[in-house]
């Protein structure tokens, strides 16, 4: 027998009562700070760059840098944030935050990506 019925006693069933688990959660979202941008990957390029469409109106050969290479996995549609050059600001950046599905939801509605919707 040994440790078989260990098993059945974490699969109980919890039932919610009614009226509750029906709470607003709370979501902290990263917004961009000092010289950061907003930004939406439209072209991934190879070697970890890609290009980067910015919500000040530029086009950015952005690249992901060391720290984070393995763990920010990203993808042509995705929102991101986008840190600028100290020099050739207009044309390049690191790629330092990528957001999730809900927190571009969060944004939308806080007004942060209002003038993105239409042109993806």
């Amino acid at each position: 027998m040994g440790f078989n019925h260990f098993k059945n006693k974490a699969k109980k069933n919890k039932q919610v009562p009614q009226g509750q688990g029906q709470e607003q959660t709370f979501i902290r979202v990263r917004t961009p700070r000092n010289r950061e941008v907003l930004g939406i990957i439209e072209q991934r390029v190879g070697a970890n760059r890609m290009v980067v469409k910015c919500l000040d109106g530029k086009t950015r050969n952005c690249r992901i840098p060391g720290a984070l290479r393995r763990s920010l996995w990203l993808r042509s549609g995705d929102t991101v944030i986008v840190e600028p050059w100290e020099f050739d600001s207009d044309t390049r950046g690191d790629v330092i935050f990528k957001y999730t599905p809900a927190q571009i939801d969060w944004l939308k509605r806080k007004g942060f990506l209002k003038d993105v919707v239409g042109e993806f």
